[in-house]
C-alpha cells in the first residue's frame, strides 16, 4: 500500500536515501553519473512497458483503465501540495521562466529562450482551445497562474475561474492580479475531489499537467462535461508515454520520483483519454516532441544552479535548516535532470506531451 506524503514537519526531518541515491543526494556523484543512472532507469522502465509485445501491452493498459475507474478522483492530493505547490513561490521565481509556467514549454527555434518558449506554448493553447474574448473560462490546476494571467491580460472581457489546491498559489495569483489591474479572475482553492461548480457555466475548460495527478479520469471528465455549455470545449495538456501507462509508487529503491516529487501520480499513455469518452468526445489530438520538455527542464536546472546563493536560504526556511536546504537543493537538481533525461530519451520519441480537444457528447 502506498504511504502518505510526509507532513511539512516530517519533511524537515528527512534524511538522505541509502546507497548510490544517497551519494547523489549529497552531491558526491558528478551530474554525468547521475544522468547515466537516470537513463538506465528509463531503459528499464521502457523494457517493462513494452514487455510481451503489443497484445500484452494492451492487456496491461485495459487492466489499468479498469482499476482507475474504481478509484477516487485523485489520490494523495496533499502530497502534490507538500512536494511542489506549497514550496515558496520565491523558489520557482528563481528557477522557472518569467511567467512561472511550471510545465512543458515550446521551443520553436533552436536558440529560443525559456521566456520565448513559455510564451509560444501559452499562445498555442489559445489557438488549440479556441479561446476568445468574452468567454467564461475554467482552468483546472492553475499552478502559479501562467495561463490564467496570460488569458486575463489578452481577453479582458473573459471571466476566468482558476482552480488550485494550494493556498499559496491563490495568494500569489491574486497579488499578481492586483499589481496588473486585472479584475476578471476568480481563484478557487479546492481539492479536485471536492470541487463543485455551477452546471453549464463555462465556454471552455483548460487543464495543463493536472490530469497526471488524477486517477479516475472518467469521473473527472464527467464532471467537466456538466460544467461546460453545450457548445463548450475541454482542452487538456498532459505528459504521456507514447504506448504505455503506469502509476508512480512511493516505495522501493527505484521509486525516488514517486516518493519525493510525484506521489499518487500517473504516467498516462498517449491514448489513455481516448478510452474514456463516455461524456466528452475527442475532436482533435496533437503530440509535442519530448525534446521540448527536455529543454524546459534543462533551462530550469541552469536557473537553479545560477541562483544557488539566493535559493539556499529560501530552501532552509521551507525545509527546516541549512542541512535540509542542501539536501533539497540537490534533490530539485536531480528532479530537473530526471525530467530532462526522461523526455529526451530516444530523441524525445518515447515520453511526450499530448494535447486534446474534447466536446460534450450530444
Amino acid at each position: 500500500m502506498a504511504t502518505a506524503i510526509p507532513s511539512a514537519a516530517e519533511l524537515r526531518r528527512d534524511t538522505h536515501e541509502p546507497g548510490l541515491l544517497g551519494l547523489a543526494e549529497r552531491g558526491w556523484l558528478p551530474d554525468a553519473a547521475i544522468r547515466l543512472g537516470i537513463r538506465r532507469l528509463c531503459a528499464q522502465r521502457l523494457r517493462e512497458c513494452l514487455a510481451g509485445g503489443a497484445a500484452a501491452q494492451q492487456e496491461r493498459h485495459q487492466r489499468l483503465l479498469e482499476s482507475l475507474r474504481q478509484m477516487p478522483l485523485a489520490l494523495h492530493t496533499d502530497a502534490a501540495n507538500a512536494q511542489h505547490y506549497e514550496v515558496p513561490a520565491a523558489f520557482f521565481e528563481h528557477c522557472l521562466g518569467p511567467q512561472l509556467k511550471y510545465s512543458a514549454c515550446l521551443f520553436e527555434q533552436p536558440q529560443a529562450s525559456l521566456a520565448e518558449a513559455e510564451e509560444a506554448m501559452l499562445a498555442l493553447y489559445a489557438v488549440r482551445a479556441g479561446l476568445e474574448d468574452g468567454m467564461d473560462i475554467l482552468e483546472l490546476g492553475c499552478g502559479w497562474g501562467s495561463l490564467t494571467l496570460w488569458m486575463a491580460q489578452r481577453y479582458p472581457r473573459a471571466r476566468i475561474t482558476a482552480v488550485s489546491n494550494s493556498a499559496s498559489q491563490r495568494a500569489w495569483i491574486e497579488a499578481r492580479c492586483r499589481e496588473r489591474g486585472l479584475h476578471n479572475v476568480r481563484v478557487v482553492t479546492c481539492d479536485v475531489n471536492a470541487l463543485e461548480l455551477p452546471p453549464a457555466a463555462f465556454d471552455r475548460c483548460v487543464s495543463v499537467e493536472m490530469f497526471e495527478h488524477v486517477r479516475n479520469h472518467e469521473a473527472l471528465l464527467g464532471r467537466i462535461a456538466g460544467w461546460l455549455r453545450a457548445d463548450g470545449r475541454l482542452f487538456v495538456h498532459i505528459f504521456v508515454h507514447r504506448l504505455a501507462a503506469y502509476v508512480y509508487d512511493d516505495h522501493g529503491e527505484d521509486n525516488w520520483m514517486g516518493r519525493h516529487f510525484f506521489t499518487g501520480g500517473l504516467m498516462p499513455a498517449a491514448d489513455t483519454l481516448l478510452h474514456l469518452q463516455r461524456d466528452l468526445v475527442l475532436e482533435r489530438r496533437w503530440l509535442v516532441d519530448g525534446t521540448h520538455y527536455q529543454r524546459t527542464a534543462e533551462a530550469w536546472l541552469r536557473n537553479q544552479d545560477r541562483e544557488r546563493d539566493a535559493l539556499l536560504p529560501i530552501l532552509a526556511q521551507a525545509y527546516g535548516g541549512p542541512a535540509q536546504a542542501r539536501l533539497w537543493f540537490q534533490r530539485w537538481r536531480m528532479f530537473w535532470m530526471a525530467c530532462a533525461e526522461l523526455f529526451g530519451y530516444d530523441g524525445g520519441q518515447q515520453w511526450l506531451v499530448s494535447h486534446y480537444l474534447f466536446a460534450p457528447r450530444r
